[in-house]
């Protein structure tokens, strides 16, 4: 069974088509790359994806059930743009209340080890508020993975991310995907993302203009993609 199912997925605002027929899957133990330019339909695929917006016509399959469903959202850990920690929080309140949420049998343990994976242990009873950028990064990269989900969903992960959290999060995912779970990310960071990514889409104004897996002469030049199958 595969992980994802993307089936003839369109989404629209208004009479604008923002995606245009998506035809896509990723296999568990996969990481899937969605690259574009600006307003290409990463995002918003992955958020269809995420189950946070409906498609206008097609189907996405979560290891063959429905993004929204609550069984299939325990399986899923998402990373987006917003930090979705609470500030007036502690680190080590953050996860263990997170943990509560996804229901895991000892929140409190799961949160220490996330805080200790992401090097935050030291800072634990910090108050959210006031740690750094990279800081609060790093926490919700562990959040995203607290509940040990089979599917990660990061759109933008690398964005604006201090090297001490790229580091982290860069380990955590080939960790990841040598655990046999899935990734699907959207990003502009090609060099990192074709470092880890099994399989590249390249969407363009809404539709795939080239899938397939990712080779080493993606890897050696992250331009390659673009110059090779071009944004018609």
């Amino acid at each position: 069974m595969s992980a994802v199912v993307i089936d003839g997925v369109w989404k629209f605002y208004g009479d604008f088509p923002a995606l245009r027929d998506i035809q896509l899957a990723a296999d568990p133990g996969a990481c899937l790359a969605l690259i574009g330019r600006n307003g290409a339909g990463k995002t918003t695929l992955l958020r269809i994806v995420a189950g946070f917006s409906r498609p206008g016509r097609g189907k996405i399959k979560i290891f063959g059930t429905e993004p929204r469903e609550a069984e299939t959202r325990r399986k899923m850990g998402f990373i987006g743009h917003g930090i979705s920690v609470y500030d007036e929080l502690s680190a080590f309140e953050n996860l263990k209340l997170f943990g509560k949420l996804y229901g895991l049998s000892d929140p409190r343990k799961s949160a220490l080890e996330w805080l200790e994976r992401t090097g935050l242990e030291r800072v634990r009873d910090g108050l959210v508020r006031e740690f750094s950028r990279g800081m609060r990064q790093r926490l919700a990269v562990a959040r995203a993975f607290l509940h040990e989900p089979s599917l990660l969903l990061l759109d933008e992960p690398f964005t604006a991310l201090d090297d001490r959290a790229i580091a982290v999060l860069q380990r955590l995912l080939r960790e990841a995907l040598a655990a046999g779970k899935t990734i699907v990310m959207s990003t502009h960071q090609l060099r990192e993302a074709l470092e880890l990514a099994s399989h590249v889409a390249l969407l363009n104004r809404g539709h795939v203009a080239f899938h397939g897996p990712c080779t080493p002469e993606m890897v050696a030049d992250p331009g390659y993609v673009y110059a090779r199958y071009g944004e018609s």
